[in-house]
């Protein structure tokens, strides 16, 4: 049996690859700007403690003393 329809730049070759690895790529550098503008977003907003002489070294009210 001979096989006649081989298609190198059909979907299932070198075209798919070509999708795929755009696609993936694509995906990369979304997430990557995505996490680099979350990180600038936090970088400019720091947290600001009210009274830092009311810290003690176990507590759970020690999250009430942070200004967001």
């Amino acid at each position: 049996m001979e096989n006649t329809n081989r298609n190198v730049f059909g979907l299932h070759g070198i075209t798919g690859m070509l999708i795929a690895t755009v696609l993936l790529i694509s995906i990369l550098v979304v997430l990557t700007i995505w996490g680099i503008s979350a990180q600038q977003e936090a970088a400019d907003k720091p947290y600001e403690i009210t009274n830092p002489q009311a810290i003690k070294m176990i507590d759970s009210e020690n999250s009430k003393l942070i200004k967001k």
